[in-house]
C-alpha cells in the first residue's frame, strides 16, 4: 500500500489518481482529514510500503515512516534547492527535507519540478470580475509543469525501480512568461485577457499581506535579483514515464471550466 500525502492539492491528488490508474493500493492523507504533518504520530503509516511526501516538515515523520515498516519514499522538493543557497527560505526548507531524507535510510528518489500550470488558479478572483490580471514577475521565463506530469514521474518512482537516490528535476515542453501563460489562457477560455503586470513595490507589498518577510524575500530574490533560472526546458518527463510533458495550451483547455 501507498500512502499519499497532501491529497487534496494539486500534485498530492494527481499522485492518487495516478497510482489508482496504475491499480495500486492508496491511502490518501490530508490535513483535512485530521493528519498533522508535524506531528508523526498521527500519520496513518501502518501497512504502508512506500510514501509521497512534500518538503517542509521535521526529520522525525522521516523516521517515524522507517519505523513503520515504509521502505519507499517520493519527496516532492523544488528546482531552487539546486542552488544551494540555504541564506533563502524557501530554498532552505526544501534543502533541508532533502537532506533528512537522504539521512533517514529510506530509499528514496527527490522531485524537483519548476513551476506549475495550476498556479494559474490563483487569477480565478480577478477573473470574475472582468479580463484584466494583475499578477508578479510579468516576465519571469519558466518552463512550467503540469501537476500531472509531476504526479506521473512520482507514481513511476513509487511503483518501479530503478529510480532510488535519484533526484529529477522536471520541466514542461517550453518556457513561457507570465504574459505568455495569460495569453494562452485567454485563447483557451476565448476571452480577450489583458495583463496588467504589479510594479516590483507592489508584488513585495502584496506578498507581504500573506507570507513571512523571510518568504517575501526569498521570492523577490528569485525573481527580482534573478537567482532562480527556470528557464531550461529538460527531458526528464519523457524519459521517466516514457511520454512527452503536457503543454500549458492543454492544461488551459482541460481546466477551461474552472473558470467558469
Amino acid at each position: 500500500m501507498i500512502l499519499v500525502t497532501g491529497a487534496t492539492g494539486n500534485v498530492g491528488g494527481a499522485v492518487v489518481e495516478a497510482l489508482r490508474a496504475a491499480g495500486e493500493d492508496v491511502r490518501p492523507v490530508s490535513r483535512s482529514g485530521g493528519v498533522d504533518l508535524n506531528d508523526p504520530a498521527s500519520v496513518p503509516f501502518a501497512g504502508a510500503s512506500a510514501a509521497f511526501f512534500m518538503s517542509g516538515y521535521p526529520a522525525e515523520l522521516f523516521t517515524a515512516a522507517r519505523e513503520s515498516g515504509v521502505e519507499r519514499v517520493v519527496l516532492l522538493s523544488g528546482s531552487s534547492a539546486e542552488n544551494g543557497d540555504r541564506a533563502n527560505a524557501v530554498s532552505r526548507y526544501m534543502m533541508d527535507s532533502e537532506d533528512a531524507l537522504k539521512a533517514s535510510g529510506l530509499e528514496y528518489t527527490i522531485l524537483r519540478p519548476h513551476a506549475f500550470f495550476s498556479n494559474a488558479l490563483r487569477w480565478l478572483p480577478q477573473l470574475r470580475e472582468g479580463d484584466v490580471i494583475r499578477e508578479s514577475f510579468p516576465e519571469a521565463v519558466s518552463s512550467a509543469i503540469d501537476p500531472v506530469d509531476i504526479a506521473a514521474v512520482a507514481a513511476t518512482a513509487l511503483v518501479h525501480g530503478g529510480h532510488a537516490g535519484r533526484t529529477y528535476r522536471l520541466t514542461g515542453p517550453q518556457p513561457l512568461t507570465i504574459a505568455d501563460r495569460v495569453r494562452i489562457l485567454g485563447e483557451a477560455l476565448n476571452r480577450p485577457l489583458t495583463l496588467d503586470p504589479f510594479t516590483d513595490e507592489e508584488a513585495e507589498a502584496e506578498m507581504s499581506k500573506t507570507m513571512p518577510q523571510e518568504y517575501v524575500d526569498a521570492f523577490m530574490a528569485f525573481y527580482v535579483e534573478g537567482t532562480l533560472d527556470e528557464s531550461e526546458v529538460l527531458p526528464t518527463v519523457e524519459e521517466v514515464t516514457g511520454r512527452p510533458p503536457r503543454s500549458f495550451a492543454q492544461w488551459a483547455a482541460k481546466h477551461a471550466g474552472d473558470f467558469g
